[in-house]
This record gives C-alpha cells, structure tokens and sequence, in this order.
C-alpha cells in the first residue's frame, strides 16, 4: 500500500476534528425544538411590557451561563447568555410558567444551567451536607468542651529553684551562657546561690 492510500483516511479525520473544533464555545447547542413538545403546552400567563421585563430578569437569574459558568443568564454579557435571555422573555410572552421554563433549559443543558438545583436525588446532599458538617462541628466541639470540664484540672509542673541547672551537660551550658549574658551572673550562677 502507498503512503497516500494510508495517509487519505487520516488526513480526512483530521480534517473532519479540526473542523468540529473550530466551532467557538459561543454555538448554542440545538434545544429540543418546540418547547411545546418538550414542557407541554403553556401553563402560565403570558406577560407584556414591563411585567415581560421584570419577569425575564428574574427567571434569567435562576439560569447558569453555561459560558461564564459563574454568572446568571441575566447578568452575563456573553452571547450565549444573550440569545437565552431573549429565548426566555420570548417563552414568558407565549405564557410559559417559571417551571416550564427551567425544565425546558435543563432538557437542553442539563440539571447544571439551574443556579439553584432542585431539592431531589444526589441534591439532597448539596443542601444538606452544610448542614450536617455544622451540626458534626457543634456535636465535636460541646464534645471536647464537656470532656475537658469533666476531666480534673492537671497541676502545673513545678518551677525549678533559681540556680539550679537543667541534667544535660550541653543545655546545661547554654543556660549559663543566657544567664551570664541576661542577667550579667558570673559564670550563669545567681550571686545569692554561691555563697
């Protein structure tokens, strides 16, 4: 076989990946079509003008930018961000209910474009692990706090005698040497200690 017959079918794949890899994070992915098909028929009241506005924003709100990640559709400024918010006031126009609405995002993206998940499933343990790590924290806490009352107070070690020297030759040294330089004791030994 020749190297252009083996090289073809790669060059061709290549071809086809950098294609696919050029499309900019910007491309929607296709939703489910009709909404109509996806949530059902509208459920709520469709709204006008400034309710129309107010409205959109506040739905807007409850949706992850699926590019910024960070911010609610209503507050990106990404293109993407900007073609959900108009699919969302053109929803509320038609009557769509805030429900329908967000099942209809979530169908397309996923349970991730909602900022704030549904109490369901796996969920329950976002919103209640803090929770649950705070109540472990106060139960460890009154734990160590209750023992430490229960337990009797230890006696402090006792002080050494001025002048005395620690057993170890080499510390022993060292104290000396502080004392001789701290206090200006002659030879590290208190003036009172050597009479």
């Amino acid at each position: 076989m020749s190297r252009r017959a083996l090289l073809g079918p790669a060059l061709a794949a290549l071809a086809a990946l950098a294609a696919a890899s050029s499309l900019s994070a910007q491309d929607e992915p296709a939703r489910g079509g009709d909404p109509a098909q996806v949530v059902g028929p509208p459920r709520g009241q469709a709204f006008s003008g400034k309710a129309l506005d107010a409205r959109t924003e506040e739905v807007g709100g409850l949706l992850r930018c699926p590019v910024c990640q960070g911010l609610s559709v209503a507050d990106s400024p990404a293109t993407m961000a900007v073609n959900m918010r108009s699919e969302v006031r053109e929803l509320l126009s038609r009557g769509y209910s805030q429900e329908q609405i967000l099942a209809y995002f979530e169908h397309s993206y996923g349970e991730f474009v909602r900022l704030e998940p549904p109490m369901r499933g796996v969920n329950w343990l976002v919103w209640g692990l803090p929770f649950l790590a705070l109540a472990a924290g106060a139960f460890a806490v009154t734990r160590v706090l209750g023992a430490r009352r229960a337990a009797p107070p230890a006696e402090p070690a006792p002080l050494p005698e001025p002048g005395t020297l620690p057993d170890d030759p080499e510390l022993a040294r060292y104290v000396r040497l502080v004392r001789q330089r701290a206090y200006g004791w002659p030879d590290g030994q208190p003036p009172e200690a050597k009479a």
